[in-house]
């Protein structure tokens, strides 16, 4: 592993940040934005989800632009989108401009989110993609902890302090857009459309010498079928298994309750008679937290494996759950004990399913389908946040804590089942490799 491809991975990362921050920094205006636009709960559920509505559109144009254009030029453009949702959002004076500014910032949400794992994973060595993937994930959890840390420490800048809140993220939108000059397209993408010779000199840059042949060649090979991939062609019968596994997956992330802690940690807080400054200060331990777990993930996915992981992760994120609704059901929720819960399911879920299945993700579809087919599988990553988003809120208030965190830790548990069934381990093959075993 050359320094160069490092830094290639660092700067295609801060797409990965972006995400991280946008997707957050909702949760510290949740108290002040509910006021002032005179929110309900449901209304609240469906505010915070606007963004994934945007996500949604995002993922699809991901899956076209990035096959069609590049992988670069498509991540610069989602990165002046996010410039222009920072800037809309903060300003903001009715509730269809907030939600239109969030839904436009979705949709570079959803580009970034697909492109910027797919890129790592296309320029990384072998022996390296699952740690080098796994940095998307780190720079999404550092974006979430500095979502964190803004919001604590703008929370007594006035009566616009959400407005604060919101702006920041127009900073490291600036920072992608222009660090994004010095990235080559991915040598994939540029075989595929022709570029040969670019292609080798950027695997020149990431690879000895001696296996930059081998793997053009067999580059090469994956793009014997010179069409381009539909949709359609996804769910033919060579591509169904991967993208059944890659889909499964992105879903079961989601809907194992990661985003009723990340949206939602200030309200849960509060509901249990925190003061704001307080929940806010909170969620930044869930948010270091959060950072530490990823961190050894990124050391050992590659030694470990992912499938042991994401075993691990959600056998520890079900039983932390359970933990939580009994703390509901005796009534205790407003104890450490809650704080202690949620922060063993922020490990657990770090250390595995928070940046083993985007590894896993952008490993195990072909070459030619790679773009779309992340796009597809993201698309049910969106869609299962948005189900969760939305109702969290009015379970919260109508089941009580104690069922809502137990339904939760019912779908840990499937996720495991799932796992240790129908997932392959993909470590040390390269991304030809896993096509070829994946078709048998």
């Amino acid at each position: 592993m050359t320094s160069y491809t490092i830094v290639l991975t660092f700067i295609v990362a801060l797409g990965g940040l972006l995400y991280g921050f946008d997707t957050a920094v909702i949760s510290g205006t949740l108290n002040y934005i509910q006021p002032y636009f005179g929110l309900s709960e449901a209304g609240l559920g469906w505010t915070v989800s606007s963004l994934l509505f945007g996500s949604l559109a995002g993922v699809y144009l991901a899956g076209v632009i990035g096959q069609r254009w590049g992988r670069k030029p498509s991540m610069s453009a989602a990165s002046l989108i996010f410039i222009l949702s920072a800037l809309l959002s903060a300003l903001s004076v009715n509730l269809w401009m907030f939600v239109s500014a969030r839904i436009i910032g979705g949709v570079a949400v959803g580009i970034v989110s697909t492109l910027a794992p797919v890129y790592i994973a296309e320029v990384a060595p072998t022996r390296y993609r699952g740690m080098l993937v796994s940095f998307n994930q780190l720079a999404i959890v550092i974006g979430i902890l500095i979502a964190f840390f803004t919001n604590y420490f703008l929370v007594d800048t006035g009566e616009n302090n959400w407005r604060w809140m919101l702006s920041v993220m127009a900073a490291p939108s600036i920072l992608l857009f222009l660090a994004l000059f010095f990235v080559p397209e991915s040598p994939r993408w540029l075989v595929e459309h022709g570029y040969r010779e670019q292609a080798i000199a950027v695997l020149k840059r990431n690879l000895h010498a001696s296996d930059v042949t081998r793997e053009v060649a067999e580059i090469e090979d994956s793009f014997r079928v010179k069409e381009e991939v539909s949709y359609r062609e996804l769910m033919s019968a060579p591509n169904r298994k991967v993208l059944l596994i890659a889909f499964v997956l992105c879903i079961f992330q989601q809907i194992t309750g990661i985003n009723t802690i990340m949206y939602y940690a200030p309200k849960i807080f509060a509901m249990n008679g925190y003061s704001g400054d307080i929940a806010l200060l909170q969620t930044v331990v869930i948010g270091v937290l959060n950072l530490v777990s990823t961190i050894v993930a990124i050391l050992i996915v590659d030694k470990v494996g992912r499938k042991p992981l994401l075993l691990l992760g959600s056998l520890g994120m079900g039983l932390s759950l359970l933990a939580l609704s009994v703390l509901y059901r005796l009534g205790l929720q407003g104890g450490t004990g809650v704080l202690a819960a949620i922060l063993c399911y922020i490990s657990f879920f770090s250390l595995s399913l928070g940046p083993v299945i985007w590894v896993v993700a952008s490993e195990i579809f072909p070459n030619r389908i790679r773009s779309k087919g992340m796009s597809a599988a993201m698309t049910g990553m969106y869609a299962a946040n948005i189900l969760v988003t939305v109702s969290f809120p009015v379970m919260l208030t109508r089941l009580n804590g104690a069922t809502t965190f137990f339904i939760f830790f019912l779908v840990c548990i499937c996720c495991f089942l799932y796992v240790l069934k129908y997932i392959p381990e993909t470590k040390g093959k390269s991304l030809e490799e896993l096509e070829r075993l994946l078709k048998k």
